[in-house]
Order: structure tokens, then sequence, then C-alpha cells
């Protein structure tokens, strides 16, 4: 088995052909064989019947047994088959005339009556020790026509002559079959080889991928259609590849930075401090911005540790109903300080009351828009919250007006680390990661979360929460 999993692609079609070509060569070989047989036992069988009814005529030409008797020779002679058997008496006599040189046993048999007519159902089978077949047939003859003796005449046709036709056909068909089986290999083998030129192609151009190297693609032109096919489901995988190849890439360069930035300054602060002896009131403040940094460090770990969570493809989350009137009340009255630092407040209007969703994903969520909005909104503005619930689900929308969005950068918005500008502020969920926490937590629920921003700068971001 460990042997045959090793064979290439080659040597099994290959195989195969010259295993389907002797099949084929052979069933049509013992088809035609049969056919042969069969046509040279109806052959012997219509040629003995004929012989039969030419005695028959010469017995009646006669007039009397004793002129058969004085020329056996006449009837000897009509068989044409050296091995043939010829027996002419009486009812209950010797034979007068016996001819059966392999001393053939006849089998039992009741003669076909005078006048009676000879068809194939009036012949015998036999089989001589050798296993050539041999037919019988038993008749009664007249002799003259004045009524003379009734004779009882016995043939056999051996059929030796058609037994070495068939078994030199037999070897012809076997040799046939083996020709087959060599010459489909051999032709199978020269056309496998050239047919599957592109895919070797393919494996020498596979070899030039690397991580480095990811803008290699199979070629799709010229290629057969099965290979066509082949290589655009390989370089659309090798698209996606490339684009989490590059995204990881981002991804691990942006956490650096982010991570880098509050290490440098606990790193600088703190051996600002040692440098001398402080008072306890100034290490007390460089606790304290250690702390703050230290925050931020543990929030956004905590953040890149739901992500991580989130990627995993057998995560399942617990749904139940969720108040939008209520909860996204709540949402506006936690934020109302904040929005009020910038003169900015809210209008809630929920259009529905039920979402099936989980309710603290549901508030991460829309607590990550909230905060979006409060930081990139013009100030003295409003921030709507509204919802609307059907019967595929409900659509939960946070809306504020700021600057008009380029549609490139809104392709973006939801992508790990990115942000609009490099601006920091204290109040925002982490640096980088809202929004891309925002789509995680939609995908969880199978939905979906987009947005879109008119020219005058209305900006307006939507949750869609299907139903169970």
């Amino acid at each position: 088995m460990k042997f045959r999993r090793s064979w290439s692609l080659t040597a099994r079609v290959t195989l195969l052909f010259a295993l389907i070509a002797c099949a084929v060569v052979t069933v049509l070989g013992i088809y035609l064989y049969a056919s042969l047989k069969q046509s040279l036992e109806i052959r012997a069988d219509y040629t003995l019947i004929a012989r039969v009814e030419r005695f028959r005529a010469l017995v009646h030409d006669l007039h009397n047994v004793k002129q058969m008797e004085e020329k056996p020779a006449l009837f000897e002679s009509m068989m044409g088959n050296e091995q043939d058997v010829r027996i002419f008496r009486r009812k209950g006599e010797p034979p007068f005339i016996l001819m059966n040189p392999a001393n053939l046993k006849e089998p039992s048999m009741t003669p076909i009556p005078v006048g009676a007519p000879l068809g194939l159902g009036a012949l015998h089978d036999g089989e001589r020790k050798d296993g050539v077949r041999v037919r019988w047939i038993s008749v009664l003859a007249q002799v003259g026509d004045n009524g003379g003796d009734t004779i009882e005449i016995i043939a056999a046709y051996v059929m030796t002559q058609e037994a070495r036709m068939l078994s030199a056909y037999r070897w012809r068909v076997i040799a046939a079959s083996v020709l087959a089986a060599l010459f489909t290999s051999l032709l199978g083998f020269v056309v496998l080889r050239r047919g599957l030129l592109p895919l070797a192609a393919m494996v020498r151009r596979s070899a030039e991928i690397t991580p480095v190297n990811l803008t290699v693609r199979l070629g799709e032109n010229g290629a057969p259609p099965e290979l066509r096919h082949l290589a655009q489901a390989f370089n659309a995988m090798l698209d996606r590849l490339e684009n989490g190849y590059e995204n990881l890439s981002q991804f691990s360069a942006d956490l650096a930075h982010e991570i880098r930035t509050p290490v440098n300054v606990l790193m600088g602060q703190t051996q600002v401090a040692l440098g001398q002896t402080r008072q306890p009131e100034e290490y007390e403040q460089l606790l304290e911005s250690n702390l703050e940094e230290l925050t931020r460090l543990s929030r956004i770990i905590e953040n890149i540790l739901f992500l991580a969570h989130a990627d995993h493809a057998g995560l399942r989350v617990d749904r139940g109903p969720v108040a939008l009137d209520a909860e996204l009340q709540k949402i506006a009255d936690y934020f109302e300080g904040m929005a009020d630092e910038r003169g900015m407040h809210f209008e809630v209007a929920a259009g529905g009351s039920i979402c099936d969703a989980n309710i603290d994903m549901w508030r991460r969520a829309v607590s990550n828009l909230v905060v979006n909005a409060v930081r990139y909104g013009n100030p003295g503005t409003t921030i709507r919250l509204s919802a609307a619930v059907d019967a595929q689900g409900a659509t939960v929308s946070v809306a504020n007006r700021g600057e008009s969005i380029p549609r490139q950068k809104m392709e973006r918005m939801f992508d790990r680390f990115y942000r609009g500008d490099r601006s920091r502020s204290a109040f925002t969920e982490s640096n980088g990661l809202g929004l891309a926490i925002v789509k995680a937590i939609m995908i969880l629920h199978g939905g979906s979360a987009d947005v879109s921003c008119s020219g005058d700068g209305d900006i307006r971001f939507d949750l869609y929460f299907p139903a169970k």
C-alpha cells in the first residue's frame, strides 16, 4: 500500500490506461471468440444435417441393402472428416457400415422417423475425451420406393478443425491483449508526460513563492481548462495570503509602535526620577504617571487579546434580547459628561424595542462608536443614536457631523491600529483598535458594520444584528 501511494500520477494513469486497454481488448476478443464459436457450431450442425439428408436420398435410390453393403465406400467418403462417425445398420442388428475411428460412444438417441424433416433440434451433444465437441444424429431411412427395408443411420460430426481454429484464435486474443496493454502503456506514458508539462511549469513557478516574494502568480494563459481553474484558485489563495501577510506585518509594526511609546515614557520618567533623590510628592507624581501609561498598555493588551479570541473560528456567542431604547439611553447618559466638554449633546430615537445580541458585546460595540463620534465630531454638534427592528434583524446607527472622509479612508477605518490622524485622546477605547473591535463583534454575531459619509460631513455608522 505504501509503495502504491509513492507512485507518480503519470505512472498511475499509465497503469490505468493499460488495464483499461487490456480489459477492452479482452472483452472484445471474448465476444468475437464466442461469436466465432457459435458460427462454427451452427455451420457444423447444418453440414451434418445436409450430409445425413444426402444419405437418406442415396438410400432411397437403392433397391436393397445388399447394394449398400457392396458399395460402402460411397457412404464412407461423404462425411469429409476422417474423425467423423458413420454407422448404417438394420434395427437390432450389427452395423453393416461402421466408421468410428475414435471409438466414440454414441449417446442415447431416438431415431427421427422416415420422411420427418431434420432440424437443429434433432442433434445431440457429445464430447471426445480431449474435450472436442461432437454432434450426433440418428435417423431412419427407407431403401427404395416400394416399402423396402428400413435402416438406421447414425452420424456424428467431430469438430476437430473448428477446435484447432478456436484454440489458435484464443492465443491470438491473449497476445492482442498483452500487446494492447504494452502499447497503451507506452503511448499513455508519452502522452501524459507531454500533457503534464503545464503542471510541471506550475510546480516550478510555485517554488519561486517565498515570504519575501509573495507577488509571484501562476500563469493562467495557455493552460488547459482544468489547470486554469486550479491556477485561478491557487492565485486567489495567494492573494489572500499576501493580503493577510501584509496585514500581519502592518499589525506587528503598529503594535510595536503603540507599545513602544508608553514603554519609552515609563523608562524615561523612571530614569529621570532615579537620577537624583526626590521628594515623596515627586515619586507619587511619577507613580501616577506610570500608572496612566500602564493602564494604557493594559487596554492595548486587553483589546488585542479580545481580537485574537474573536478570530477563533469556533467561538460561539450567547445571544439574548436587548432593549434598544433603554440601552441607547444608558449609553447617552454615560458619555454625556464627555460630550459636554466639547459642547456636544445626544439625541436618541429607537424605532424598535428588542435586538437579539450578546448584551456585553452590544454595549462595547455601540460605546466604541460613540467614543469615536465624540472624539472626531465637530464641537457643538449633535450625536444621533437610533435603532430600527424588522423581521430580518435590528440596525443600530450612530451619526455625527465632522470632517468629510474620503472613500479610501472609509474602506480602512475598521482595520486594526488604523487612525485617520495620529492624534491621541485620553478617552479613546484604545489606540486604533476601537473600530476593529466593533467589526470583530459584528462578525461574531453574523452581522455587519458599515460607514457612510455625505459630502457635507454627515458621518453614519450602521451595525446590523441579524435575527436568530
